[in-house]
Parts: C-alpha cells; sequence; structure tokens
C-alpha cells in the first residue's frame, strides 16, 4: 500500500514538474514553432526521391534526438498548414543517413523506416 502511495505521489510531482516548465514533445517549444526549422526540408518532404540537403539533415538531425518531438513536427500545425506529407516527411531521416534514427517509431500513421 505504501509503495503505491508513494508510485502516485511521484507521479503526481513528476507531472507537476512537466505542467509548470510547459514541457511538451519539443520541450518547451511548440512543435508548431519547431517546425519553422524545416524549411530546408520543403523539396525533401514533397519529394521522396530527392536528397535532402544538408542544412535540411542537419535540422533534421538536431530535431530528431528526441522521436516524440520529431513526429510532433511531423505532424503539427505549420507542417501541415505547408502541404508537408507526413508519410514523404518521415523517410528523411532516413535519406539523411541517420545512423541514430527512432527506426520503427510509430508516427500517427506512419512509422519511421
Amino acid at each position: 500500500m505504501r509503495l503505491a502511495i508513494v508510485v502516485v505521489v511521484a507521479a503526481v510531482v513528476v507531472a507537476g514538474v512537466v505542467a509548470v516548465e510547459g514541457a511538451g514533445e519539443c520541450g518547451r517549444a511548440s512543435a508548431d514553432r519547431v517546425a519553422l526549422r524545416l524549411a530546408p526540408c520543403i523539396s525533401a518532404a514533397d519529394d521522396p526521391q530527392s536528397t535532402p540537403s544538408s542544412s535540411c539533415c542537419s535540422a533534421v538531425h538536431a530535431i530528431g534526438q528526441s522521436p516524440s518531438c520529431l513526429c510532433a513536427v511531423m505532424l503539427s500545425n505549420t507542417a501541415r498548414a505547408a502541404g508537408i506529407r507526413p508519410e514523404v516527411a518521415i523517410t528523411i531521416p532516413k535519406r539523411c543517413n541517420m545512423a541514430d534514427r527512432p527506426i520503427g517509431y510509430k508516427c500517427g500513421d506512419n512509422t519511421l523506416p
């Protein structure tokens, strides 16, 4: 019984810290704001056969350190408004040869290859 209370209290404390800091999938920044960093990836997100630019790959690598942030960005309102198709965008980390990409991570209806 005491262990269950300790676990519940710990969960409440952690949830409270996250709420206070305003942290989401991408930390303190919203996925929509982080999505703006992927502007160099517009052509790569449009054409699944294109080779992403080095600036695109740098941005994807930085954001991709957090698979949940990368997913939130690809599914964000900003990405949707820019006409980004998640099923194409989700292939960019592989096309950038990211060795540490989150292979098999489920992102909406898609899975990172």
